[in-house]
């Protein structure tokens, strides 16, 4: 009996050690990234041009650009971790990343599970569409396929507002806009920033859709409590302000891809004060 109690002992105590942690660990605080000398920023790889990356294996865009600065005026190495829509908050919970800077949009949902810094870009759905088969109006959504990723707002604003609508899910902007391009599905909705530059690159499709549902910001993001983080964050957008950080930030990494198709000022916030455009 002695013998069987203890075999069984080992056994749990092996599949406890296999178990997935699922935990949420502690945050580290600002002053335990400066003393270990990196910053750790969750992007996005695949969705161009606010992250992703390059042909020579490089990250780029407009949320990479605000994540060197961050590391640059903090005095440590940055590095950059690749994440999805789906897992932005997991990588906050569970401590593997300082921030997550990935095209984030404040929802009041997520703002119980992170806290959201100043927001520093503003966004609403635009809906893209094959030019042969234009939808113009989201009525014309009625029991066709919209291609979403998961997690994001567009999923959640049809979801809850169009029950009509037929959604195709993808964990990756990469595989959705590929679903799209191979005609799995009748139109694909994100951030209207993102579907105007795919657009503009892929010739045959238009946005025809350019603004739908409310205006929403993007902002930075961390673990729920890291206090000393969000406010090294807000005080970088505020005083990035008297440069015009971001406008310079629309400059180098968005301009190229919009040319005179985006107004910088409908899309760009400075100091974290919305106004408009």
């Amino acid at each position: 009996m002695k013998r069987i109690v203890r075999i069984f002992a080992l056994v749990l105590s092996l599949a406890l050690l296999t178990v997935p942690a699922f935990a949420d660990s502690t945050a580290r605080t600002l002053d335990e990234i400066k003393e270990s000398g990196k910053l750790t920023i969750g992007v996005f790889s695949d969705k161009k041009p606010f992250g992703y990356v390059d042909e020579n294996g490089e990250y780029q865009g407009y949320d990479v650009y605000f994540a060197r600065r961050l590391a640059a005026d903090l005095g440590v190495e940055l590095e950059l971790v690749s994440v999805d829509a789906p897992n932005r908050v997991e990588f906050l919970t569970s401590a593997k990343v300082d921030i997550i800077l990935a095209n984030f949009t404040v929802t009041p949902e997520r703002a119980e599970v992170v806290d959201f810094a100043l927001p520093y870009m503003k966004v609403a759905l635009g809906v893209v569409s094959p030019d042969g088969a234009l939808i113009t109006d989201v009525t014309q959504l009625a029991d066709k396929t919209l291609i979403v990723s998961k997690g994001t707002t567009a999923e959640t604003y049809f979801t809850n507002n169009h029950p009509e609508v037929k959604l195709l899910k993808f964990d990756t902007y990469t595989e959705a806009f590929n679903a799209l391009l191979d005609g799995r599905g009748d139109a694909l909705s994100t951030d209207n920033t993102e579907v105007l530059a795919w657009a503009l690159e892929n010739p045959g499709f238009t946005v025809g859709i350019e603004t739908l549902g409310s205006l929403d910001s993007i902002a930075p993001a961390v673990q729920k409590g890291n206090e000393s983080v969000l406010a090294y964050i807000n005080s970088e957008i505020e005083a990035l302000a008297s440069e015009q950080f971001f406008h310079a930030d629309f400059e180098a990494t968005l301009k190229d891809v919009y040319g005179d198709a985006v107004n910088p000022d409908s899309l760009v916030v400075e100091g974290g004060v919305i106004t408009a455009e």
